[in-house]
């Protein structure tokens, strides 16, 4: 019953009744649970048909609230939101994620418990915590595997650190992928096969398809960075081989390039000024960065069939050379029948991809059919 109630349309007991195909006597209990729980109450403005008005019930979306962390390599973001989404309360923070697991974490614990009290919450009223970190995650268990930018946090135990703190469940994903489902949720709601691409620092892409997330076996699903680049020229990639897409499409690789030309250019954000600026060789070079992530986009496009490819990450602040150039390599390199109703557009939810995305991590954890079980048999 909470499932078809989340999304936030109000019913009828009897419309709850006969949807589920159960006694109205038998709606009533599990509504009664679920008010107990403060997760669903009433709305007073149902239609009367000539007698005493129903009372419609619906989704309490602000009577829980869950944390979402986006992690990045040199920055830290925190929000609080409620059952939808709808950020509360943010804050953001410079950090190094080479300083380690504790001293980050404890800047998250830090964050959180001024967020939660500048709300006007309680610990109680907190129901999960979603974090993305810019590196491979072990789904299952929440732990970063071999990440390359983020020494010392190899098998660390996120999850475990912060539930000493808040005593919630934590889910811990790749930064990309939760930027997946933050911008469906914001944007594409009713998109079931989507395909999120950040080029920033790094190259990955977070995969939509039927509606769910996938992580794939080993959880390096979208790891597209790693893909070789055909007519490169030798470039080397941290990962120990040459061409991959990151090593000569990235913000710092773009920057690279900039600076053999004779321009000052040294990261991602470099090169989105200088185009901003009007510099035809920087807008030269992105719009060839974006041929080199449209190539191997095409590849993707064939595989999976995504209605929308979203572009997020700094380069993406390049605006439309950058993408343009995804788009001609897309739409030329791959069959008709898979482009025709294909849409290849800029990130709309910006900087707050990340921490929305968590928060949906979050929420689809906390209001699962299994949690709402053990939280009704708790009351018992």
């Amino acid at each position: 019953m909470f499932q078809i109630l989340r999304d936030g349309r109000p019913r009828t007991r009897s419309e709850l009744a006969e949807q589920m195909g159960l006694a109205r006597s038998t709606v009533t209990l599990r509504i009664e649970a679920l008010m107990e729980l403060g997760l669903v109450g009433f709305v007073n403005d149902a239609v009367s048909t000539g007698g005493r008005p129903s009372s419609r019930i619906a989704l309490k979306a602000g009577s829980k609230v869950v944390l979402g962390v986006d992690i990045g390599a040199s920055h830290l973001q925190v929000a609080v939101t409620d059952l939808t989404g709808h950020i509360l309360q943010q804050s953001a923070r410079s950090i190094e994620i080479t300083q380690g697991p504790d001293v980050v974490l404890q800047a998250v614990v830090e964050l959180g418990s001024k967020l939660l009290i500048d709300s006007g919450r309680v610990l109680t009223d907190l129901l999960a915590i979603g974090i993305g970190v810019p590196g491979p995650v072990e789904h299952r268990t929440g732990r970063p595997i071999n990440p390359p930018i983020m020494p010392g946090w190899n098998g660390y135990d996120v999850p475990g650190y912060l539930q000493r703190h808040f005593h919630v469940p934590v889910l811990v994903d790749n930064d990309v992928n939760i930027m997946a489902l933050g911008e469906r949720n914001v944007a594409w709601p009713k998109v079931d096969n989507l395909v999120f691409v950040k080029v920033a620092t790094g190259i990955g892409a977070g995969i939509v398809s039927s509606g769910m997330l996938q992580r794939g076996a080993d959880g390096v699903a979208g790891d597209i960075g790693h893909i070789r680049v055909h007519g490169g020229t030798g470039v080397p990639c941290h990962c120990g081989n040459q061409d991959c897409l990151e090593a000569v499409a990235s913000g710092p690789a773009v920057a690279s390039k900039l600076r053999s030309l004779g321009l000052e250019a040294s990261t991602g954000e470099d090169v989105v000024r200088l185009v901003g600026e009007g510099s035809t060789g920087a807008i030269h070079a992105v719009r060839q960065a974006g041929r080199d992530v449209g190539e191997v986009l095409s590849a993707c496009v064939s595989l999976i069939n995504p209605s929308v490819i979203v572009i997020g990450g700094s380069m993406a602040l390049t605006g439309e050379q950058f993408i343009a150039g995804i788009r001609e390599m897309v739409y030329s390199r791959t069959i008709p029948l898979a482009t025709q109703h294909l849409q290849i557009v800029q990130s709309s939810s910006g900087p707050n991809a990340g921490v929305l995305g968590a928060s949906m991590l979050a929420i689809h954890h906390a209001m699962s059919p299994h949690r709402i079980d053990a939280m009704v048999l708790g009351l018992s």
